[in-house]
């Protein structure tokens, strides 16, 4: 009986001891998922950009619309960058070309995570999309 005695109280001390781990680690598994969801919307980003920029009529628009529609992705998915930057290869901006769009963006750890981890994350995606081979395109600039 005193073998039972000394184990009064053990497992009430192990769930003390393990429940903290247990809950940072739940939190650093939300914080990846939240890191791949951040990954995800840039890549939609970015496709998003380059469809915007190869549907406008001249290369001079091409990278406003790019980046006005990457900030708007961005935005609406809750992603922000404390930098970002869009790049517009408007090289093959021509009737059967394809417009290039690479997006960079800087996330905080913070804002992904409950924990407030120091540091930061650069998510980067480029995409690319056809500019449509039956159209007339504009040399002009803005």
């Amino acid at each position: 009986m005193s073998a039972r005695r000394d184990e009064v109280g053990s497992a009430a001390v192990e769930l003390a001891v393990l429940a903290p781990v247990l809950v940072i680690l739940l939190l650093l598994v939300v914080m990846v998922g939240r890191l791949v969801l951040a990954r995800q919307a840039v890549d939609a980003a970015a496709a998003d950009a380059a469809r915007a920029a190869s549907i406008t009529d001249a290369p001079g628009y091409a990278t406003a619309a790019a980046q006005s529609a990457a900030g708007a992705d961005l935005s609406a998915d809750g992603i922000s960058c404390s930098s970002s930057s869009v790049s517009v290869d408007t090289a093959a901006f021509y009737a059967g070309g394809a417009v290039s769009v690479s997006l960079s963006c800087t996330a905080s750890f913070a804002g992904l995570s409950l924990l407030h981890i120091p540091g930061s994350a650069t998510l980067r995606s480029t995409a690319a999309a056809p500019v449509d081979r039956y159209r007339s395109v504009g040399t002009g600039a803005p």
